[in-house]
C-alpha cells in the first residue's frame, strides 16, 4: 500500500486490491479462493514476530474490506448458506492468529453485507430491499472511512495489532447485528413488508444493546420510506403504486364491477381488494382500516370523482414512530374517505330515492300499477313461460305505469319484467347461500308443477347502476325478486278469489240463493280471509316495519359498508319472516294457495242459476248447514253432485289450515314472528 492517506470516498486500495464481487474474484491478483494468494515467496514463519505483526495488520487492512491479504484467504464453504470464512498461514504465530481470528468475524460480516447490498440493488428485489440497500450502501461508506483511517495510522507507524483490534470494535457488533439479520433476509429471500418486520423484531432483540437497537431502527426507518409511499397513495389517492408486489393489499383485476349486477355471487366488493398474509408488523392493528379507506377513495375514482384526502406537511407518512402519529393520519384519512363516499351515494345518486322505489313496485307498497297491469297482461301472463313474449309484458308493464301514480316517480323507467323459468320453491332451492330454518331446500324433493304459467314465474327487475350496485347488487336484487314473487302469486290468488265472490254475490242479487250458493259462498269467504290476512301479514307485520327500522338505520349509518350490513340484513330478516326461508311452512302456504286456485277456477262450473229441480227443494233445505255426507244425499242428484265438490274443497283446504297449527306452535318458540302468523291465520277456521 501507498503512504498516502486515502480518501474515504476512494479508498487507496480500491486501485491496489480491488473490492471482492460477488464471486470473490479480484481483477488484480487473479486468485482463487481455493488457495492463498500467488506471489508469496516465503511462509510468514520465517520472519521474525515483529514483522509478522506488521505483514499480518497490512493483509488484515485489506481483510477488512473484503480482499485477500499475502497469508490470509477467503475461502467459501460450499453448503445451503455458501459462508464465507478467512484463514491465516498456518506458520504464523499463534498470538498472531488468534489476534487475527478475532477480526475475522468484522471481515465475514462486510463481506455478507457488500454482497446483500449488490444483490438486493437490482429492480426484482423490491423497493423496501432498494431502500434497505441504500442505507446499508452508506453504513459502508463509513466504515470504509474508518478503515481508511486505521490504514492512515497504520502507514505513520501508529497501529499495532491490539490497538486495530480495539478501534474495530465499535463496528464489531454493528455488523455483526447486521449480518444476522441479512442472513436471514438472503435464506428466507425476503421482500418488502417481511424485511421490514425482519428488522423490526431483530431491533426489540437487542433491546439491551442501545446503539445496536438504534441502528436497526434506522435501518428500519430507512428501509420503510418506500413501503409507506405506496401506502399514502392508497390511503390518500385509492392508487397501489406497487410494482414489484410488496404491498399488503392486493388487487384482483379480473374482477369488475360490472359483475355486482350481473353474477349472483359476485365478490367484487370483498375480493377486488384483499389483504395479503406479510403485513408489517406496524400495521396489523389498522389493516383492515387502510384497505377499507382505499376501497372508498376507489371507488369515487371509478366514478370519475378524483377526490384525494387533503394532507397537511404534518400529516404525511414519512415515518414510523413509537408515538403512532401515523395511525393518527390512517384514521383522518378513513373519516374523510368514509363521509365523502357516503355523501356521493345518498346525495348525488339518490340511495334512499332509489330504494324507496324498489320498495313501491318490488315490495308492492304502491300496488295500483299492479291491478292494471294484471287486467291487461294476462293474456300473455297465462301462457307457458317459454310462450311469453318478454317484450310485450315490458311494454304492457310501461303502459301500465304510466296510466298509474307510479309516472311520478323518477325511477319508473328503470323497471323491467323478467319471466323465470322454474316456480318459487325451485328457485329457493338453487340458492344455497340462504340459511333456511327447518331442513333445506331439497331438488330432488319438489315436485314441479307439470305445467305453469307466467303467473308463477313472473317477476319485476330493477336497473341498478355503479355505485349503488354496491348495496342493491343482483344477490340483493333476487332477494327482492322472489318476495315480489311470492307476494305477487299472493295477489293473483286474491283477484281469483274475488271474482269467485263477484258471482256468488251476482247470484245473490238476483235471489237465487240456491243451497250450493250458500255453501261455495262460505268456503270462498274463508278462503279470502286466509289469503287476506296472509297479504296483511307479510305488507304490515313485516316488510312496513322491517323497512322502518332499515331507513332509520341508513340515516345514522358512518360508512358504505354499514349501509350494505344494514341493507343485507333486511333484506334477510324480511326473507325469513315471510317464511321463504321456511321450506315446511311455506310448501303448506303454496298447496293451500292451489287448494283456493283451483276452487277458483272450478265456480263457474259449479255455481250457476239454480235448476227447477233444485227450486223445489230450495225451501225445505233453506236454512239447512250441509256439512256431512247423509244430509247432502237428501239434496236433488244434479245439486248434489255439485254440494259434495264443494265439500271436497272445503275439507281439503280445512285439512290444510288445520295441519298448520302444529307446525306454527313448535316453530314459534325459536321464531316469535310466526306467533303474530298464527294469529292471523288460525283465526280463518274459527269463525
Amino acid at each position: 500500500m501507498d503512504s498516502t492517506i486515502a480518501s474515504p470516498s476512494t479508498p487507496k486500495w480500491n486501485v491496489d486490491r480491488p473490492f471482492l464481487t460477488g464471486r470473490f474474484h479480484t481483477e488484480g491478483k487473479g486468485f482463487s479462493v481455493d488457495s492463498f494468494s500467488a506471489g508469496v515467496d516465503k511462509p510468514i514463519g520465517l520472519y521474525h514476530a515483529a514483522i509478522q505483526e506488521l505483514i499480518l495488520i497490512d493483509d488484515l487492512l485489506y481483510d477488512l474490506v473484503g480482499i485477500e491479504g499475502r497469508y490470509t484467504s477467503i475461502r467459501r464453504i460450499r453448503g445451503k448458506d455458501d459462508n464465507v470464512t478467512f484463514q491465516v498461514d498456518a506458520s504464523m504465530d499463534l498470538a498472531l492468529q488468534e489476534s487475527a481470528k478475532r477480526l475475522f468475524p468484522l471481515c465475514e460480516s462486510y463481506l455478507l453485507i457488500n454482497q446483500f447490498v449488490e444483490s438486493r440493488s437490482q429492480f426484482k428485489t423490491g423497493l423496501v430491499n432498494h431502500a434497505f440497500a441504500a442505507a446499508l450502501r452508506a453504513l459502508l461508506l463509513d466504515y470504509q472511512a474508518m478503515v481508511a483511517q486505521l490504514e492512515h495510522q497504520f502507514r505513520l507507524g501508529k497501529l499495532s495489532i491490539q490497538g486495530l483490534w480495539f478501534y474495530c470494535q465499535p463496528m464489531m457488533g454493528t455488523m455483526q447485528a447486521l449480518s444476522i439479520v441479512i442472513k436471514k433476509a438472503l435464506a428466507n429471500n425476503f421482500i418488502g413488508s417481511a424485511v421490514l418486520n425482519l428488522l423490526q423484531s431483530q431491533a426489540k432483540a437487542m433491546a439491551g444493546d442501545h446503539v445496536v437497537r438504534s441502528l436497526l431502527e434506522k435501518m428500519s426507518h430507512h428501509a420503510s420510506q418506500a413501503y409507506l409511499g405506496i401506502l399514502e397513495r392508497w390511503v390518500y389517492e385509492g392508487v397501489i403504486d406497487d410494482p414489484y408486489g410488496e404491498f399488503f393489499i392486493a388487487e384482483n383485476k379480473s374482477l369488475q364491477k360490472e359483475s355486482l349486477t350481473q353474477d349472483y355471487d359476485a365478490k367484487y366488493w370483498q375480493q377486488r381488494y384483499s389483504l395479503k398474509d406479510d403485513i408489517p408488523s406496524f400495521l396489523a392493528n389498522a389493516a383492515e382500516t387502510i384497505l377499507t379507506t382505499g376501497k372508498y377513495l376507489n371507488v369515487m375514482r371509478e366514478c370519475g370523482h378524483n377526490i384525494q384526502v387533503p394532507v397537511a406537511e404534518s400529516s404525511k407518512l414519512t415515518t414510523v414512530g413509537s408515538n403512532h402519529r401515523y395511525l393518527e393520519c390512517i384514521k383522518t384519512a378513513y373519516d374523510f374517505a368514509s363521509g365523502e363516499l357516503l355523501n356521493l351515494i345518498k346525495e348525488k345518486y339518490d340511495l334512499m330515492g332509489k330504494l324507496r322505489s324498489i320498495k313501491h313496485y318490488l315490495l308492492l307498497d304502491q300496488g295500483d300499477f299492479l291491478v292494471h297491469f294484471m287486467d291487461i297482461a294476462r293474456e300473455e301472463l297465462v301462457k307457458k313461460p317459454d310462450e311469453i313474449s318478454v317484450e310485450k309484458l315490458q311494454s304492457l308493464l310501461d303502459l301500465a305505469l304510466r296510466s298509474s301514480s307510479a309516472v311520478a316517480d323518477p325511477c319508473y323507467e328503470d323497471l323491467t319484467c323478467c319471466v323465470e323459468r322454474t316456480t318459487l320453491l325451485k328457485r329457493l332451492s338453487t340458492l344455497k347461500d340462504l340459511q333456511t330454518t327447518q331442513t333445506v331446500y331439497s331438488s330432488s324433493g319438489l315436485e314441479e308443477p307439470v305445467s305453469i304459467t307466467g303467473l308463477e314465474t313472473f317477476s319485476l327487475s330493477f336497473k341498478v347502476r355503479w355505485p349503488l350496485s354496491l348495496v342493491i347488487s343482483r344477490k340483493a336484487l333476487t332477494k327482492y325478486q322472489l318476495i315480489f314473487r311470492f307476494l305477487f302469486h299472493c295477489k293473483h290468488v286474491n283477484r281469483q278469489l274475488c271474482t269467485a265472490w263477484q258471482l256468488h254475490q251476482g247470484l245473490r242479487r238476483r235471489d237465487m240463493q240456491g243451497i250450493s250458493i250458500s255453501v261455495s259462498s262460505l268456503l270462498c269467504r274463508n278462503m279470502l280471509k286466509f289469503i287476506n290476512s296472509l297479504l296483511h301479514y307479510l305488507t304490515f307485520e313485516v316488510l312496513e316495519p322491517n323497512s322502518h327500522v332499515m331507513h332509520n338505520r341508513l340515516q345514522t349509518a358512518k360508512s358504505i359498508d354499514e349501509v350494505i350490513q344494514y341493507h343485507d340484513f333486511y333484506l334477510e330478516k324480511c326473507l325469513r319472516e315471510c317464511l321463504l326461508l321456511s321450506p315446511v311452512l311455506l310448501k303448506k302456504l303454496e298447496k293451500m294457495k292451489f287448494i283456493c286456485l283451483q276452487y277458483a277456477a272450478a265456480v263457474p262450473n259449479m255455481i250457476t242459476a239454480p235448476t227447477k229441480t233444485e227450486h223445489s227443494y230450495v225451501d225445505k233445505y233453506k236454512k239447512l248447514k250441509l256439512r256431512t255426507r247423509s244430509q247432502t244425499m237428501k239434496v236433488a242428484p244434479e245439486d248434489a253432485t255439485t254440494i259434495e265438490s264443494i265439500l271436497n274443497f272445503e275439507r281439503e283446504f280445512a285439512g290444510e289450515l288445520q295441519s298448520l297449527g302444529p307446525i306454527l306452535s313448535s316453530s314459534s318458540g325459536a321464531e316469535p314472528y310466526l306467533t303474530h302468523l298464527a294469529q292471523w291465520l288460525l283465526g280463518v277456521g274459527r269463525e
